[in-house]
This record gives structure tokens, C-alpha cells and sequence, in this order.
């Protein structure tokens, strides 16, 4: 168990990168790693150990006869489950390590139920509640935000959905067909340019929290948070695009081959697998696309902020650093 710990002399800091995270490829396989959505599987009782773990680690305590790769898998699977500002557990569907059956779930019956608006409506609806729970659960935990504010939050981004894609449902019933195959990515990139803003407002209203480069807290600041808010936005529509782009050009191919006419009942499974393999590399490549601790510099915050920073700590922080969130 992990309750009976031991003074022991560690040759690495649990909470140091394995990869570097000043470069994309070392975010990439950070996320790899995080995101692996065999950890969804793992029992709520193994991921308190790990925290247990990782938090007796922290302290320089660790149980004795631990290995570095369990302590590395123990991160691993705190990094996946728990919030990386409160330490708190996330909800299951809301962890990024269940975006792959999360997504590619929901992502291929909106590809493949695109035709009448009914459909359009009730999958739009389903992917906006998902969204919901994905960015209240990796918002900047520094930052709460009211029940009412979801409620809105969440209402918007969906109607925001839904006018989009049964706009352009109906505006694309004489266009091409693979036009109307797009419908679903066009609702999606418009909804996560609103659900994600909305449902963070706290952050863009009364600023989140930045540091120096030591953590050393300095103030709060809305630019950053409009900063870190923006890469999200565009992270979410990349981890998007390659399926909901490529995917509709390789049905609209496959579908005039005879075989394909006959076997039309295994068409929506076969997009959500199809679905599920772009977002296995996409999920991880677009959280790398940005540093999660962003940073911004010192003349790009707000007067008071930059003048109250500068009294203190004179010409010693050029940069100021934040959690963006996911």
C-alpha cells in the first residue's frame, strides 16, 4: 500500500518533464502519454493511490522497493485523472484521456446522421453537452464560475451549434454533397468559438492568476487569460479538422463502390472507427500545439498590473507565466 511511507533519497523530481516542453515534440509525447485512453479504464481506487504516490513523492516519501517506473506510471496516471491547478479528481467524460471514445463515438454518427435536420439537431445537442463537461472540467480551477453562467454558457454554444448547422444544412441541399459532409465541422469550429470563451468567463473578467518564472504569484490578468482562452479555441478545432475534413472525402470515395452500397448498416460504425484513429494522434497533437504553461510578456499586460509588477521586481520578470488549461 501507499500508506506506510519511508524517507528515501530520489535521483529525479517527480513533477520535473520527462520530455521537453519547450518544443512540440516534447509536448507531443507528454500528451501521448496523458491522454492514453487506456487510463479511463484504470479503478477510481488505483488512481487515489497514484496520487497518494505522487504526493508522498513530493514530499520525499515514497513507499519502500518503489521503482522509477512506477512512479513515473503513478504520474502518469495522476497527470491523466487529476486537475493540474486544484489536484482535484475530474469527472470521467470531461478527462482529455476520454476524448478518443468520447469523440470518436459522437464525432462519427455526426458525420455519418447529417442529412436530415432532426439528426443534425440531436447529435449538435449531444456533441455541445460533451463540449460542456470537457471545458468546465479543464478550466483554470482558479476561476470559478456560477451554475447560472454554465447554464448560459452552455445554452449558447449550443444554439450557436445548431444555427450553424442547420443553416448551412438547409443552405447546401443543392450544393455538392460533400459540401453537406462538412456541415458537422463548420457547427463544431462555430460552437468551440463560443462554448469555450463562455463557459471560462470568469477568466476573461476578472483575470487569472500569473507568476514568474519561480511560481512566485504576481497578480491576475485578463490578457492572459484571452491568450490562453484563443490557443485553446484553436487547439480544440485542430484536434477537429484532420477527421471531420479528410474523413467525409474518404467516405464520398468509398460509398460509389458496389460493396460499400450493399453494407450501408456498418457505415456509421465504420466512421467512428475511422474517427477514433485520427483522434488517437489528433487529441495529443493538439494539446502540444501550445506550452501549457503559456507565458506572456511583461509589456503586453495591463498597465496596472505591468506598473505594479515593475515597483516590486524593477526589470527582473520580463515574462509572466499561467495554466491555460485544455
Amino acid at each position: 500500500t501507499y500508506t506506510k511511507m519511508a524517507t528515501v533519497s530520489l535521483s529525479f523530481n517527480i513533477d520535473s518533464p520527462r520530455w521537453d516542453q519547450s518544443t512540440f515534440v516534447g509536448r507531443l509525447k507528454h500528451f501521448l502519454n496523458i491522454t492514453d485512453p487506456r487510463t479511463v479504464l484504470v479503478p477510481e481506487e488505483e488512481l487515489d493511490q497514484a496520487k497518494a504516490l505522487v504526493e508522498g513523492c513530493r514530499a520525499g516519501l515514497v513507499p519502500p522497493g518503489s521503482s522509477q517506473e512506477q512512479l513515473l506510471y503513478a504520474k502518469k496516471l495522476y497527470d491523466s485523472a487529476f486537475h493540474p491547478d486544484s489536484g482535484e479528481k475530474m469527472n470521467l467524460i470531461g478527462r482529455m484521456s476520454f476524448q478518443v471514445p468520447g469523440g470518436m463515438a459522437i464525432t462519427g454518427c455526426m458525420l455519418q446522421f447529417y442529412r436530415t435536420v432532426p439528426a443534425v439537431v440531436f447529435w449538435q445537442w449531444v456533441n455541445q453537452s460533451f463540449n460542456a463537461f470537457v471545458n468546465y472540467t479543464n478550466r483554470n480551477a482558479a476561476s470559478p464560475i456560477s451554475l447560472r453562467q454554465i447554464g448560459v454558457a452552455y445554452v449558447t454554444a449550443t444554439g450557436a451549434a445548431l444555427a450553424t448547422a442547420v443553416g448551412l444544412n438547409l443552405y447546401t441541399k443543392r450544393a455538392p454533397p460533400l459540401l453537406a459532409r462538412w456541415v458537422p465541422f463548420a457547427a463544431v469550429a462555430a460552437a468551440n468559438c463560443v462554448n469555450i470563451p463562455m463557459m471560462r468567463q470568469q477568466e476573461i473578467i476578472n483575470g487569472i492568476t500569473v507568476t514568474d518564472e519561480n511560481n512566485n504569484e504576481l497578480g491576475r490578468s485578463r490578457r492572459a487569460a484571452v491568450k490562453g482562452i484563443a490557443q485553446v479555441v484553436l487547439s480544440r478545432i485542430t484536434m477537429a479538422a484532420p477527421g471531420m475534413i479528410i474523413l467525409p472525402i474518404i467516405m464520398e470515395r468509398l460509398e460509389k463502390f458496389t460493396f460499400m452500397q450493399r453494407i450501408r448498416v456498418l457505415h456509421g460504425p465504420l466512421q467512428v472507427l475511422l474517427c477514433g484513429g485520427f483522434l488517437l494522434f489528433m487529441v495529443p497533437a493538439a494539446c502540444a500545439l501550445f506550452p501549457q504553461r503559456c507565458s506572456l510578456a511583461l509589456a503586453d499586460l495591463e498597465v496596472e498590473l505591468r506598473d505594479s509588477i515593475m515597483a516590486k521586481h524593477g526589470d527582473k520578470v520580463p515574462y509572466v507565466y499561467f495554466n491555460k488549461g485544455l
